[in-house]
């Protein structure tokens, strides 16, 4: 439907005025920008909007405002080319793009330089290029020596030198194991791996996050002659079937030997990403908790690690799995709509397993386990009983260590 607006019998401003009062709640557009035009051009002329008062002037401006739809800032603007003259739309004059005057050939010059000088700065990078042509006489950098020191870095952008440089001192991506947090799947086999050093012994703290079940191993060394066996037993240690093996970033874990191996024992690999601190949260808790708060902090010399690393496997980690309990959270969700972590299972990581496979019905055990065998590991002795054992044992290791390190510093 087709508007038409007409304001002959509206003779005055007061009258405008009273117009604008009884039709409050009335909108009122016209259709095409002409006709809001010359409705404008008309209404100045009209009322001799250039010599009203300040008060009438408002008036006028509202009274347009409401008829055209536009905003006060742009009826302003209208009404000042009216005054001028007649208002009329304006052409849009479509802008012509300037002569590019360094073309492609001048981009690959300033990419080859880059490439040479491993990309300095720009100023230092203008400097080559003004001498390439001025000193030596390479005329082929007549046109890109006179750049600008900012325009550099815009030709620095363009697709042609981003598609072909390789900029030397980025890192790269190391093609080993896949940047994610780790997946359990809800069932035990997903580990997260640790290294913990304690003077010149380190350990290998490897712990599945579904039941908690933990293997700590000790080397002289981080490197493959010591580590690759020792990593080998510890998945062997395991009860139950691995099928993802998590570290953070570091080289013990990240390297191609270690590849191998779990390729080979069709392990997944993962590694933490940058600045997900919780990807491996878990195995660094035990860190502390478990190996700090048994192992402490003394010096160490290396050639006490075979000793460690075998009452590790016969004591240390049997009491981790079968007689030391872990809390286990229970997720609930706030109406926030943030989770929170609720701990109210205490329990072995031995009896985890055997609740999880219980409530799944999947024997998650290697071929070579069996829960007969198990059973007979946790009954053999009490909670208590082990724990004593261990600290004889442990207090032993210690004696051994404090001696050789009193023998040293003698």
């Amino acid at each position: 439907m087709n508007t038409t607006m007409d304001d002959s019998r509206l003779n005055n401003i007061s009258e405008i005025a009273d117009f604008l009062k009884s039709s409050k709640m009335l909108v009122l557009k016209l259709n095409s920008t002409k006709e809001r035009y010359q409705f404008i051009d008309k209404t100045i002329d009209k009322f001799n909007y250039s010599k009203i008062r300040k008060k009438e002037k408002r008036i006028i401006i509202h009274y347009l405002t409401k008829i055209t739809g536009y905003k006060k800032a742009q009826i302003t603007r209208l009404i000042k080319r009216a005054c001028l003259g007649k208002l009329v739309k304006k052409k849009y004059l479509r802008t012509i793009a300037y002569h590019r005057i360094y073309t492609a050939t001048d981009i690959k010059l300033l990419e080859r330089t880059d490439e040479y000088h491993n990309r300095l700065n720009s100023l230092a990078t203008k400097e080559i290029m003004r001498r390439e042509y001025e000193v030596y006489g390479q005329t082929k950098f007549q046109n890109i020596s006179k750049v600008s020191v900012s325009h550099i870095n815009n030709l620095r952008h363009r697709p042609i030198y981003r598609n072909y440089w390789v900029n030397g001192t980025k890192a790269r991506e190391i093609p080993i194991g896949i940047t994610e947090a780790p997946e359990t799947n809800n069932q035990p086999g997903s580990i997260r791996v640790d290294t913990v050093h304690q003077r010149n012994v380190f350990y290998i703290n490897a712990v599945d996050e579904v039941t908690q079940w933990e293997i700590v191993v000790c080397i002289p060394e981080i490197n493959e002659y010591y580590l690759l066996p020792v990593l080998e037993q510890m998945l062997a240690d395991f009860p139950f079937i691995i099928f993802n093996f998590h570290s953070d970033r570091g080289s013990e874990f990240i390297n191609h030997l270690v590849e191998e191996i779990l390729n080979r024992l069709l392990i997944r690999q993962t590694k933490s990403r940058s600045r997900h601190c919780n990807d491996n949260a878990l195995v660094e808790g035990k860190n502390g908790s478990v190996i700090r708060k048994n192992m402490g902090y003394h010096h160490i010399n290396q050639p006490h690690a075979k000793t460690i690393n075998i009452y590790l496997k016969n004591y240390f980690n049997p009491y981790l799995n079968f007689h030391r309990p872990c809390l286990f959270p229970e997720n609930k969700i706030l109406p926030s709509g943030q989770t929170k972590h609720i701990y109210k299972q205490a329990m072995t990581p031995f009896t985890k397993l055997k609740e999880i496979s219980k409530t799944t019905k999947i024997n998650f055990l290697k071929p070579e386990q069996s829960w007969s065998k198990l059973d007979k590991i946790e009954m053999e002795f009490s909670d208590n009983q082990f724990a004593e054992i261990l600290r004889i044992e442990e207090k032993k290791i210690f004696d051994i260590i404090l001696s050789d390190s009193n023998k040293g510093s003698v």
